[in-house]
């Protein structure tokens, strides 16, 4: 039995409990400028293309989480092309200008922060080649360097990019889906028992006993983990913000075979017979499903 995530795993879609349907999908429709693929009742999917991204389930009921509390750091939503982010993070700036909160170039790739409407950490980036990024001794290289939002855009956001980005409900163009899901936990010596040791990614980076960074195939970073704002948090309360991290594996039979890994080191699994939910240490739901299991609907 493989202690490894397949290769070609990949991060799925991020849903998010909220309390305002309406404004979180205002928020990542035209702002974010992913499209909705399906939306009924109290959940709603947006991503692009077929591929889901965030889902969005209603939950006015919920309180927010207080601060310090494990969830949520941010969803990196990767795009193909430098005009691709480009156009995403002018339509923020313009749609929604007090929720930008910095940008940086992290050798492997650029990025730009954002706080949406209910306080959920959104990342808007473009790697770089991987034959760019540098490794030693198992470690990828990152870093996080001066990156001006104003000389990106200068040089990236073209004329069909602007005009994608200015207009409503235009069709954006490119890829884009959840490239990493970055979350705050309590320690990361616990983060890493589960997610390396037990769940089968490897670690990609580390900085310290603060954070970790880990991936499956040779990827920067599918998933990180910090305690920057969460050191010695507990197991989670049901609340407002992170309601499940989805991982795609290849096959059916890598969501059985990880299953039985699981309950081989004690730790319980929800089946629902396409897929199985953990939760890690702090509660945070993993759901893993099979490429072929994966659908907008």
């Amino acid at each position: 039995m493989s202690e490894l995530l397949p290769a070609d795993s990949a991060m799925g879609a991020v849903t998010l409990r909220v309390a305002d349907l309406d404004a979180m999908t205002r928020y990542y429709r035209d702002a974010v400028t992913l499209s909705v693929l399906a939306a009924e009742g109290d959940r709603v999917i947006l991503g692009r293309g077929a591929t889901p991204a965030v889902i969005l389930v209603h939950a006015p009921e919920l309180r927010h989480a207080s601060p310090g509390e494990a969830g949520l750091f941010h969803t990196a939503i990767l795009f193909d092309t430098q005009e691709a982010l480009a156009a995403a993070v002018y339509s923020v700036a313009r749609r929604a200008p007090g929720t930008f909160t910095g940008s940086a170039d992290h050798l492997v790739s650029t990025a730009f922060y954002f706080t949406d409407p209910e306080g959920n950490g959104v990342e808007l980036y473009w790697d770089r080649d991987r034959s760019q990024w540098s490794w030693t001794h198992g470690q990828v290289e990152m870093a996080t360097l001066y990156l001006d939002p104003n000389g990106f855009l200068e040089e990236h956001l073209t004329e069909r990019a602007l005009a994608l980005a200015e207009q409503d409900g235009a069709t954006p163009f490119g890829d884009a889906g959840v490239g990493h899901v970055h979350l705050s936990v309590g320690d990361v010596e616990s983060a890493r028992a589960f997610y390396v040791d037990r769940l089968g990614f490897e670690t990609t980076a580390a900085l310290g006993g603060s954070a970790l960074f880990v991936s499956a195939g040779g990827y920067h970073h599918h998933m990180a983990m910090n305690t920057w704002n969460s050191r010695g948090a507990g197991r989670r309360q049901l609340a407002l913000g992170l309601g499940e991290v989805e991982i795609r594996v290849p096959s059916s039979d890598d969501v059985g075979e990880l299953s039985e890994r699981m309950r081989h080191y004690g730790i319980a699994a929800r089946d629902d017979g396409s897929s199985v939910t953990f939760d890690d240490p702090w509660a945070n739901a993993v759901r893993v499903v099979s490429e072929t299991g994966v659908s907008a609907a």
